[in-house]
């Protein structure tokens, strides 16, 4: 007698397809839902229900880029998470390498207490940064955000790259050393470029973490870094929320997001199958 095939003698690749395609609905409802909004006045988001907007309109958009509220909030976002991924990688590269290559005392303990930074929740860590800010002067800039994200981003990127890091063979430090290459001229021409993929691995997270992070954004942020998270959670008119404005917020502060997983996508796919995330 012949084997049975799962589902009742249906095909399990289009089983698998359809189940493929219902959950690409699923997580794709949202974002569209999300651009309707964006698309309609505040009457007719409260006023009825309408899958495709029936008189779309760009001025909740319009509103985003002429309101120095809304524009100045995305550029202090951008810049903090841009400063915070630099930061990161900075620190996270070297300090990953000299794990993945040395033996010294206490280097399993030191990289165990990095991770225990990145286990505390953000809350933890509210007062002392607010206060050590406010005492030197760095309250309300984007400096102040972006470092204490590196708080949190440092030890995760360290932990994802180290694992890339140690991946890589040995040999290849010592044949770039027999061939006569500086120390810099491996590191920056040879190792870096064989660990593309790991950098483009954690500069996705550094930045996704930094720019959906609220907490730390908004305690340590007043009214001249206030980025766009912190924003959005204060976004009330005399008629209560205003809807559309806060979709097409939504759909803007998508977009850097997108563009990032679009500009490492390739590296992102060879990341998520090697190394430490695997």
């Amino acid at each position: 007698m012949s084997a049975t095939v799962p589902g009742a003698g249906g095909n399990p690749r289009r089983f698998s397809y359809w189940v493929l395609v219902v959950f690409c609905i699923y997580l794709i409802l949202p974002l569209y839902w999300l651009l309707s909004m964006a698309l309609r006045s505040n009457a007719d988001i409260v006023g009825r229900f309408e899958v495709i907007p029936a008189q779309p309109t760009l001025a909740n958009f319009a509103e985003i880029f002429s309101n120095p509220v809304w524009y100045q909030a995305f550029g202090n976002s951008l810049t903090y998470v841009g400063i915070n991924t630099v930061l990161s990688l900075l620190v996270a590269v070297p300090a990953a390498y000299v794990f993945s290559r040395y033996r010294f005392l206490g280097d399993r303990q030191l990289f165990f207490w990095l991770l225990t930074n990145r286990m505390a929740p953000p809350a933890v860590f509210l007062l002392p940064f607010f206060q050590l800010y406010s005492a030197i002067g760095l309250f309300d800039t984007p400096f102040a955000v972006a470092l204490a994200h590196c708080l949190f981003t440092v030890p995760l990127s360290v932990w994802i790259l180290e694992g890339f890091f140690s991946s890589v063979p040995r040999a290849l430090d010592e044949m770039a050393r027999l061939d006569g290459h500086s120390f810099w001229y491996f590191f920056t021409r040879i190792f870096l470029p064989v660990n593309r993929g790991a950098l483009g691995v954690t500069l996705f997270f550094c930045f996704m973490f930094s720019w959906v992070e609220l907490l730390l954004a908004r305690t340590l942020s007043g009214s001249e870094a206030k980025p766009v998270v912190v924003v959005m959670t204060r976004t009330v008119s005399a008629s209560g929320l205003d809807w559309g404005v806060l979709a097409a917020a939504g759909v803007l502060t998508v977009l850097p997001g997108l563009l990032v997983v679009w500009f490492v996508r390739n590296y992102l796919v060879k990341g998520f199958a090697l190394g430490r995330v695997s």
